[in-house]
C-alpha cells in the first residue's frame, strides 16, 4: 500500500538485517523529552499536533540516492521528486535534501525555485524520516519517532539521522519519542484526534512488549493529543505495515475521505482495510465529541492508469495539502482523475487542486504525501 513490499523489492540493501541499537528510543541527555510515559505527559500537555491544512513555513523532501533500491528506475523517479518539488515550490518554500555527491545533480533537476541542501539520506520517503513537527510554548518542536526502516526491514543508517541533522541545521529543538514510528502513520485534524492504523504502530517490529494502551499513552503524550481512533490496518503486506495516509485522511475537522477500491475489483486486503476504517469511522466521535462525515475517495480504473507494477500506490488517499494548494496524483484515468480533483476541490474550495504525475513513486509503492513533510509556521518572505 505504500513504500514498496519489503522483501523482494529491497533484498540488495540488505533488508532484515539492521538492529535497534542505533536508532530505537531510549534516553538521551540532549533530547527535549523523557522516554518515561509520566515524564513525557508533563512536557506534552502543552502541545498541538497541527492540521496539514494550517500555515506551512517549508515542505521538507528527500532525493533519491540508491541504486540499489530503485535500479534502472532511479533516473525516473528522481523526475518524479523533481517534478513534485517544482509543484510545491510554486506556492510555498521546499527543502530538498540531498548527498553532497548528488546536490548539484539534485538542483539542476528542481530548478532555482527550490532550496537544495547537502544532507546524507538514503531514500526519498520524507514523511517517515522527517519528525513530526508540534507546536509548544509557541515554538515549533520536532518529535523525532525514531525512524527504523519501517520496523528493520531495511538498513537506512542516514534516514535514522535525518531528524537529529536536520533539526540540528534549523535550530529546531528535537524530543525524542518514546515509541517507534513513521510520520505516515499518523493523520490528525489539528483539534487533537488522531488516527493511526494498528498495524503500523502496535507491533513487535517496531514496539516489542507494549500494548495499545501503553502506546496510546505515549502518542498522546508525544504529541499533544486528545483521542486516538484506532483502524486496524494489514500487517506484513507492504514494508509500512498500511500506513494511514494511504487509507483515510482529514479533510477538515469532523470529515474524513477514505480511500475506495475502483467498482468491480476484487476484494483484497487494502479495499477491506479501507471497508474497516470506513465502518469504524462512521461510528466514531472526535475530540470535540463530534460524529465524522465520511466521504469515499473512489480509486481510478487499474486498467486505465498509466503506472504499473505489483506495489503501485492507485489510492487519491495520499494527497498532500500545502500553502494554498492540494497536491494529487495524475493516474490517466481522465474520469477518475477528475473525479478526485472534484471531490478535493469541494473540500477545500480555497485551495488550487494541483494534478501531478507520479507513476515511478506509485510504483515504488507510495505517493505525493509519502514524499513531503510540512513544517509548520509562516513562510519566510
Amino acid at each position: 500500500m505504500s513504500r514498496r513490499t519489503a522483501l523482494h523489492t529491497f533484498g540488495g540493501i540488505g533488508a532484515l538485517a539492521a538492529t535497534t541499537a542505533a536508532c530505537g528510543p531510549g534516553n538521551d541527555p540532549a533530547d527535549a523529552s523523557s522516554s518515561t510515559p509520566s515524564a513525557a505527559g508533563q512536557q506534552g500537555a502543552g502541545r498541538r499536533f497541527g492540521a496539514e491544512w494550517d500555515s506551512h513555513a517549508r515542505t521538507f523532501m528527500s532525493w533519491p540516492a540508491l541504486d540499489s533500491v530503485w535500479g534502472e528506475q532511479l533516473p525516473a523517479v528522481r523526475e518524479d521528486i523533481a517534478r513534485v518539488a517544482r509543484a510545491v515550490a510554486e506556492y510555498e518554500p521546499v527543502v530538498l535534501m540531498a548527498r553532497p555527491d548528488q546536490q548539484a545533480a539534485a538542483q539542476q533537476a528542481c530548478g532555482s525555485q527550490v532550496e537544495v541542501i547537502p544532507l546524507a539520506v538514503d531514500d526519498l520517503w520524507a514523511r517517515d524520516t522527517v519528525p513530526v513537527f508540534v507546536e509548544e510554548s509557541g515554538h515549533t518542536l520536532g518529535v523525532d519517532f525514531n525512524f527504523s526502516g519501517w520496523g528493520n526491514k531495511q538498513v537506512h543508517t542516514n534516514d535514522g539521522q535525518v531528524g537529529r541533522v536536520l533539526l540540528a541545521k534549523y535550530g529546531i529543538a528535537r524530543a525524542k519519542a518514546p515509541l517507534v514510528a513513521e510520520g505516515g502513520s499518523f493523520e490528525t485534524d489539528g483539534e487533537g484526534t488522531l488516527l493511526v492504523t494498528e498495524s503500523s504502530v502496535v507491533n513487535k517490529n517496531r514496539n516489542p512488549g507494549k500494548s495499545r494502551d501503553q502506546i496510546e499513552a505515549e502518542l498522546k503524550s508525544s504529541l499533544g493529543i486528545k483521542k486516538v481512533l484506532w483502524l486496524t490496518g494489514v500487517r506484513g503486506k507492504d514494508i509500512t505495515d498500511a500506513h494511514v495516509d494511504s487509507i483515510v485522511r482529514f479533510a477538515a475537522p469532523g470529515v474524513v475521505l477514505v480511500d475506495q477500491a475502483f467498482p468491480g475489483s476484487p476484494p483484497d486486503v487494502w479495499s477491506q482495510a479501507a471497508d474497516q476504517a470506513r465502518a469504524a469511522l462512521k461510528g466514531a466521535t472526535d475530540a470535540r465529541g463530534k460524529r465524522l462525515d465520511v466521504i469515499d475517495l473512489p480509486q481510478p480504473d487499474f486498467d486505465r492508469i498509466t503506472g504499473r507494477g505489483d506495489d503501485f500506490v492507485s489510492t487519491y488517499a495520499n494527497f498532500y495539502v500545502a500553502n494554498d494548494a492540494v497536491f494529487m496524483p495524475r493516474f490517466g484515468d481522465a474520469r477518475a482523475d477528475d473525479r478526485a480533483k472534484g471531490i478535493l476541490q469541494e473540500h477545500f474550495p480555497k485551495r488550487d487542486i494541483v494534478m501531478v504525475k507520479i507513476d515511478t513513486i506509485a510504483s515504488g509503492g507510495g505517493g505525493i504525501h509519502c514524499a513531503t513533510h510540512d513544517q509548520p509556521g509562516k513562510p519566510a518572505k
